[in-house]
């Protein structure tokens, strides 16, 4: 069992050289995750937590966790965002504990264009007993239990009720997480964030939301994700999504109340990964407090 944990780390460590930061199949409504300018966007005080269980049946495979609470402040122009991730993968474990501080300003009647900085503590462990070594003493391995990396990150975000724009990048110092011989095996790159979406009224029940995310990373293909969702009566929502040579995935959402919404995601992969795994389930919860000043008068998609 240790050696095919250990199989599955390394497999997995190459793969972080292409995935690096944590991927939300339902990232539109967890986008303060990749875009501290989102802080404060939707003009209510909104909590949010996410569960991701990725490639089911696989030992080892990724599993991650997020709680965000992010409000505008006070009525004015300032956004605040606080986050929690926690992500495991075979025996490592990362804990990631973000600030986000944004400033809109209008751009027209409908439109806002708000910058965004992100301040970020990550804790990095290795659980080197589900490792087999030939050498017990590896020096390369140790010092990797509760490693500690500060980072910091930017974004723009230009959003109106109906229509997003964003670019970003999370994490501009780049981590190495463990080096041999000075070269760098297991390292977080900077990863670039584009994403965009607009929201059509079909008809007075019906909308409809295109979205796109692109993610860039040296070293990497291209990833994109696009995505289209319905939302009927302004209660149920139903769509699908595309990651670009990786996934297809379904999701459904439900607006049980004013302040309260789940969502769940399914994924089934489309590379030879799908012979060993039964697909990625994702379930995530959002509740938001309104005031008389601050209500929504519709739900939205992101």
């Amino acid at each position: 069992m240790k050696r095919l944990i250990l199989l599955v780390f390394v497999f997995f460590s190459i793969l972080c050289s292409a995935q690096q930061d944590a991927q939300f199949t339902q990232y539109m409504y967890n986008t303060i995750s990749v875009n501290p300018a989102y802080a404060g966007s939707r003009g209510v005080l909104s909590v949010f937590g996410l569960y991701r269980t990725q490639w089911i049946g696989l030992d080892g495979a990724p599993e991650t966790s997020t709680f965000s609470i992010n409000t505008p402040l006070n009525n004015s122009k300032l956004g605040l965002g606080v986050s929690l991730v926690n992500d495991k993968i075979g025996p490592t474990n990362e804990n990631t504990l973000s600030a986000d501080l944004s400033y809109s300003i209008p751009t027209s009647e409908t439109f806002k264009l708000s910058f965004g900085i992100k301040a970020t503590a990550n804790i990095f462990n290795l659980d080197v007993s589900k490792l087999s070594f030939e050498d017990q003493d590896d020096p390369q391995f140790q010092g990797l239990d509760n490693k500690f990396t500060p980072n910091i990150g930017a974004g723009v975000y230009w959003h109106s009720d109906k229509a997003y724009l964003g670019l970003s990048v999370p994490n501009f110092i780049e981590t190495n997480r463990y080096d041999d011989n000075d070269t760098a095996i297991f390292k977080d790159k900077i990863n670039y964030y584009f994403m965009a979406g607009y929201v059509f009224d079909l008809n007075y029940d019906i909308k409809f939301k295109p979205a796109l995310l692109t993610k860039m990373v040296q070293g990497a293909p291209l990833q994109v994700d696009v995505s289209g969702n319905f939302m009927f009566y302004e209660k149920f929502t139903l769509g699908l999504a595309y990651r670009w040579s990786a996934s297809v995935s379904a999701m459904a959402g439900f607006q049980v109340s004013d302040g309260l919404y789940i969502g769940y995601g399914y994924d089934h992969e489309t590379t030879n990964l799908q012979k060993y795994n039964s697909g990625s389930h994702e379930i995530f919860l959002r509740f938001e407090f309104f005031n008389n000043y601050n209500k929504m008068i519709s739900p939205r998609f992101f």
